[in-house]
């Protein structure tokens, strides 16, 4: 039998830690998937499982082996299915999953493309904050902003992204505006679940630290922040893309760009176990060439200087009230604050430089 077929077989056993449900995965008996680990382990010449009536686990060698061969599991099926799919024509049903409000913006833009580009595909999106196991919901694609520390999982790196640090002019007018980030103290935070609540990352001169925070309340859903925000309650520390279009019109502004870090990524991942269909794998060929396009919003382009605040004139009762002066009216705080030079936004991934993922 072939050996990547019973490496294949261990790796399952190994994730599902049994034999029983490994063989409901595999679509195989027991006693067949119990041969292959056995043949595998003849052919290596040591254990690769420890086997008791209550529990399975693996030997050390069985843990160099699990480790060492998901690049090679992976790079065999990819290379299989491309050949087997080439020339095929992307058709059928595509299930995807992402955090909600990952549709807005930019994202929309991509999967509007990708629609109109293949007709025949039927795009299912599944919108959760919650950690989802891709193989029993039936998720092709999956893409999320966070660590994925499955190692069942295949990921593509799509596009890097800032995180923003945000408010209401209203807010910002009644508050103040914090200069460096541990003006943050004094300030409501709107913090979102997927981070420490108590603290919030910066970087200043290069140089990664947390501050202590006094978080208002938190949230699962960063879009709930942003309209949180966008109302004056707080602070928002939420994913730049996200309330990109906020802040293109003033309604949020951004302060302490300068001391925000830049490690955070959009990943696509999806199972290696999962069959590879031409849609999916236009999909994520798709995502992948549409980043660079749309992945780094547009720049906002630099306001002029606020316009002065009109003073009021004061008239004392031992002199005669002069005329009145046509009253001017102070400009609203919505361009005061979204004019200030601090608030245009540079680019995202200006100056990055490319990190290799989580493998």
């Amino acid at each position: 039998m072939d050996g990547l077929d019973l490496i294949k077989t261990f790796r399952e056993v190994a994730f599902r830690r049994s034999f029983s449900r490994a063989a409901d995965s595999l679509g195989m008996s027991k006693a067949t998937v119990s041969r292959y680990v056995a043949e595998l382990e003849a052919r290596s010449g040591v254990r690769l499982l420890n086997r008791s009536t209550r529990a399975l686990s693996l030997t050390d060698a069985g843990q160099v082996l699990l480790d060492r061969s998901t690049e090679l599991v992976a790079m065999a099926e990819n290379t299989l299915n491309d050949l087997q799919g080439h020339g095929a024509t992307p058709r059928g049903r595509l299930r995807m999953s992402a955090p909600n409000g990952l549709i807005a913006g930019w994202m929309s833009d991509v999967i509007a493309e990708f629609i109109n580009r293949y007709p025949d595909v039927y795009v299912s999106l599944v919108f959760t904050n919650n950690a989802i196991d891709l193989i029993e919901e039936g998720i092709d694609i999956h893409l999320t902003g966070g660590r994925i520390d499955d190692m069942n999982l295949i990921v593509r790196r799509l596009v890097q992204y800032d995180m923003v640090v945000c408010a209401s002019p209203a807010y910002w007018a009644r508050r103040g505006i914090p200069q460096v980030p541990e003006d943050m103290a004094r300030h409501d935070v709107l913090s979102y679940s997927a981070m420490p609540t108590t603290h919030l990352p910066f970087e200043t001169d290069g140089r990664a630290h947390d501050v202590a925070v006094h978080s208002r309340m938190e949230a699962n859903d960063a879009v709930a922040l942003i309209e949180l925000a966008l109302r004056g309650v707080g602070v928002a520390y939420v994913p730049e893309p996200l309330a990109q279009s906020h802040l293109e019109r003033g309604a949020l502004v951004p302060v302490l760009r300068e001391h925000m870090p830049h490690e955070h990524w959009l990943y696509a991942a999806y199972s290696q176990r999962r069959h590879n269909s031409a849609a999916m794998r236009a999909m994520l060929d798709f995502l992948e060439q549409s980043m660079a396009q749309h992945g780094d919003p547009p720049a906002m382009p630099p306001m002029p200087p606020a316009l002065p605040v009109a003073r009021p004139v004061i008239v004392t009762a031992a002199a005669p009230a002069a005329p009145s002066p046509s009253p001017v009216a102070a400009p609203e705080a919505t361009c005061a604050l979204s004019r200030a030079p601090g608030a245009a936004r540079a680019s995202a991934s200006a100056g990055r430089k490319d990190t290799p993922p989580r493998q």
